[in-house]
């Protein structure tokens, strides 16, 4: 019996329970996205870079972890508040405590279970998405790869199963130790709205300051290191919570007594639904604009790395391209390139010396990258004259050499001294070219076909040895690719969660605004005025969150400027990819709040 009167509250708030069941499905999906990843056996059996991609999508798998954790009990303190009044209807109808405890169990477990399945199921979907998307990208041949892991699938149930099981165990206990009374009138307690100007102001002031100390701390991160993290991380979160407890009604305060704001149409009925509501949603507004702040983070960063992919590849390497014995090679194949710069030195070599024309240096002096004190690199031209007895100078030849000449001491003579020495002349050629991307797989035919020349170089790659982008770019796309979708997914999962929570808090309290626009619409109130009404006053619940969270982010980028060069290029891109998802949750949750209170009048 009490199973069927669970099975019927459930039915009766399924609309809320799909709400919250959609953010649930997605962090079950993307999390066992991760783990199928993390256990691709194309990645495992790469090369070390390729590898490293376990790793990356392992450490996000821990991130989501983390976020779903909090997600799931913040979640299920609003479902036992909706449903306790139901539960204390069954206690005073005669369900003993116990039983109410089995049913919410089950209850929660139930529906935590059938969420997994369901994510797991559409985390088959992404896995074979993101798989195409990463092979194609890094060109990697797969051999077997199949989205149906049995792994992946396990770690992923038992994860969400213990945690709901914790989840289950916590809503029993805490509505069983609930008085009667407390359960059937817990929700029609009034809350206290009314609160003194000096103190709101004084909260004002102080949430801005904290907001202040929290940013400036993040500009500090480097300098201020683990300290600097956990104290940046309190003051912002403290800070987030006095900006919607005190700031943003403060604001409401001053706007209803300008009376041409608020006696026009409904603003004043519209600003004193959202004074009283910002008393209640405090809470659910700040994590709103910390998941926020985490969502458009991760997104912005990952879009970040695809954007250093190629100036780490500059960064290390001088040229384009290296030759090494280009005697050898086909030069029909580097005129194909069309290159802007393309130069050939001479170079003769024996057991432990190699020998090189100090002219050719003088009339092409040549690259090499030179890091500065501030952190960045700059390159650096050296002539022959420069290079003659300069030890030092001398290791711009040696970062385009084979990695068997680098051990050998190198010699600057003149051309006539040059013709002189009894050995074979080699050809030692640098080439750029006028887009590197564009051109990347020639130049990696011709960088394998260097190698296979020269097989001292087989197995440099990607430790920019021998002077090739092609190895080095390879090395930080696998790496930055890694992240990029790391973070693009992690971005989706955290939208979701806080689209959901902040939908089901506002869906939640429709029913009690059923009366107040009844009441509105029989004393004459025009529909297009009650529906202007619904969707400025939701556009604020929305439009806080995700105005401060966006704060949050132009703030914390700061602390990527160690692994980003330009952390704010491009800005654009992710924040229009998050505010396009985040409007869309807006109009569905106007469409629905409209659709519970206004056609519930008829």
């Amino acid at each position: 019996m009490l199973v069927k009167l669970s099975l019927t509250g459930v039915k009766s708030r399924l609309r809320d329970y799909l709400v919250l069941f959609s953010g649930l499905v997605m962090a079950a999906a993307i999390f066992y996205m991760f783990q199928s990843m993390a256990s691709n056996e194309t990645f495992l059996e790469s090369n070390s870079f390729i590898s490293s991609i376990v790793i990356i999508f392992y450490f996000g798998t821990v991130l989501l972890s983390i976020i779903t954790l909090v997600y799931i009990f913040y979640a299920n303190s609003f479902l036992m508040a909706m449903r306790q009044k139901d539960y204390g209807m069954f206690m005073m109808l005669g369900a003993k405590t116990g039983k109410i405890a089995q049913m919410i169990f089950v209850e929660t477990f139930f529906i935590g279970i059938l969420a997994t399945l369901c994510g797991s199921v559409l985390g088959l979907g992404l896995s074979s998405v993101v798989n195409h998307l990463l092979t194609t990208k890094l060109d990697i041949q797969v051999q077997h790869f199949s989205p149906v892991n049995g792994k992946a699938f396990l770690v992923t149930v038992i994860f969400f199963a213990v945690l709901f099981l914790i989840a289950a165990v916590s809503n029993a206990s805490s509505i069983a130790k609930k008085p009667l009374l407390t359960l059937l009138r817990e929700n029609s307690t009034p809350m206290q709205v009314k609160r003194r100007k000096i103190g709101l102001l004084f909260e004002a002031i102080v949430g801005v300051i904290l907001l202040g100390l929290g940013f400036v701390m993040m500009d500090m991160l480097m300098t201020l290191q683990i300290f600097g993290i956990a104290g940046a991380l309190v003051t912002i979160v403290l800070g987030t919570y006095f900006v919607f407890h005190s700031v943003i009604v403060f604001i409401l305060s001053l706007l209803k007594k300008v009376d041409s704001i608020a006696l026009k149409q409904l603003n004043n009925f519209t600003l004193s639904q959202l004074s009283f509501r910002m008393q209640e949603y405090t809470r659910i507004l700040s994590m709103v604009a910390m998941l926020v702040a985490l969502a458009l983070g991760a997104l912005t960063v990952g879009l970040g790395f695809r954007n250093e992919i190629p100036k780490m590849a500059d960064a290390v390497a001088p040229y384009d391209l290296v030759l090494n014995n280009a005697q050898k090679i086909d030069q029909q194949k580097v005129a194909a390139l069309q290159p802007t710069s393309d130069v050939t030195y001479q170079f003769k070599e024996d057991a432990d010396h190699i020998y090189y024309v100090t002219g050719e240096f003088d009339q092409q002096p040549i690259s090499s990258v030179e890091y500065q004190p501030n952190g960045k690199t700059a390159l650096k031209k050296y002539t022959g004259q420069e290079m003659q007895d300069n030890v030092t100078a001398q290791d711009a030849i040696r970062g385009v050499e084979l990695p068997d000449q680098q051990g050998k001491e190198i010699h600057l003579v003149s051309a006539a001294d040059f013709a002189g020495i009894n050995l074979p002349v080699g050809q030692l050629q640098v080439i750029q070219v006028k887009d590197f991307q564009d051109q990347l797989k020639p130049i990696q035919d011709l960088a394998k076909e260097n190698e296979q020349i020269n097989p001292s170089a087989v197995g440099m790659e990607g430790m920019g040895m021998s002077g090739q982008k092609a190895s080095a770019y390879e090395m930080y796309n696998i790496f930055f690719s890694g992240l990029e979708f790391m973070g693009f997914f992690l971005g989706l999962a955290f939208l979701t969660m806080l689209a959901s929570c902040l939908m089901f808090k506002i869906l939640s309290g429709a029913h009690s605004d059923v009366q107040r626009y009844r009441m509105l619409s029989k004393i004459g109130t025009r529909q297009a005025l009650l529906k202007q009404s619904i969707r400025r006053e939701i556009g604020v619940l929305f439009l806080g969150p995700g105005l401060l969270g966006m704060i949050h982010v132009l703030f914390g980028l700061q602390m990527f400027s160690a692994f980003l060069s330009e952390p704010y290029h491009q800005l654009w891109v992710p924040f229009g990819i998050f505010f396009l998802l985040y409007f869309i949750y807006y109009v569905v949750t106007v469409w629905m709040y409209r659709h519970l209170v206004l056609e519930q009048q008829e």
